[in-house]
């Protein structure tokens, strides 16, 4: 049980932070920038492939794709126009771990995807229920067309990218989150987008013992704030970014 100074700690924070003023410096910024869902939702997907690492580093690698684009990235993906920016090269860096190859698979596999399900958002709403079955949804496709390297394998890892992307489709009313997804995922089934250091925080506040970022730590970090917000435990993962901003030791 979450004591009630831990609670209301919580619920302060999360009323904090979900803010407009949250988009700046994070990578959720980008897919407020281009028009229309299905554009939103590419530029989701990308911007939380490549959000790992120092943001100084990373953001300008997704406004590149964005920029190469002609901010209809959508379009850029499904007509192949990518293949002109990103070519199946191992010995080239595009972004510390991934090469240009791992790019070049990881939007091969999209396109794949695009031409089979039509998006993928569609895909997870026929093949999904909830956010476990939406990630290893996600994770079995694109490794079904040869991306393995940027999108995780499968959901036994903690998966916090996929996870923070599915908290950006899935919830809505939010000035941070597009909710995209909202009427075939429900926001009570999200999973915590769960790394060392929300771990350290969660731990710091008694919502966890783990001391292991995994997926099975992440759904029970996600039980522990749905005590607070019950119908939307989510909601939590602004009053940890919040408590991780005011207590950084």
């Amino acid at each position: 049980m979450i004591d009630n100074e831990t609670r209301k700690l919580l619920i302060t924070l999360a009323e904090k932070y979900e803010t407009a003023q949250f988009l700046d410096g994070d990578p959720s910024w980008f897919m407020h920038q281009v028009k229309g869902n299905l554009n939103q939702e590419v530029m989701a997907f990308l911007a939380s492939c490549l959000s790992y690492g120092s943001r100084k580093q990373f953001l300008p690698k997704i406004q590149w794709l964005l920029t190469k684009a002609n901010g209809d990235i959508d379009q850029w993906i499904r007509s192949g126009q990518w293949r002109r920016h990103v070519p199946d090269d191992d010995s080239r860096c595009f972004y510390r771990l991934y090469t240009f190859h791992h790019m070049h698979t990881l939007l091969n596999a999209y396109q794949q995807i695009m031409a089979e399900f039509g998006s993928l958002g569609e895909m997870v709403r026929t093949n999904a229920s909830d956010t476990l079955s939406a990630i290893e949804c996600i994770c079995h496709n694109f490794a079904r067309y040869g991306s393995t390297g940027v999108v995780p394998k499968d959901a036994t890892s903690a998966c916090k990218r996929v996870c923070m992307f599915m908290r950006w489709m899935v919830r809505d009313n939010s000035p941070v989150d597009l909710g995209l997804w909202a009427h075939f995922i429900d926001r009570r089934t999200l999973i915590m987008p769960l790394d060392t250091h929300v771990l350290t925080q969660a731990c710091r506040l008694g919502l966890l013992t783990s001391k292991t970022a995994s997926m099975s730590a992440a759904i029970r970090l996600s039980k522990a704030l749905a005590e607070v917000f019950t119908d939307d435990p989510l909601r939590g993962d602004f009053a940890l970014f919040g408590y991780g901003v005011n207590n950084p030791n």
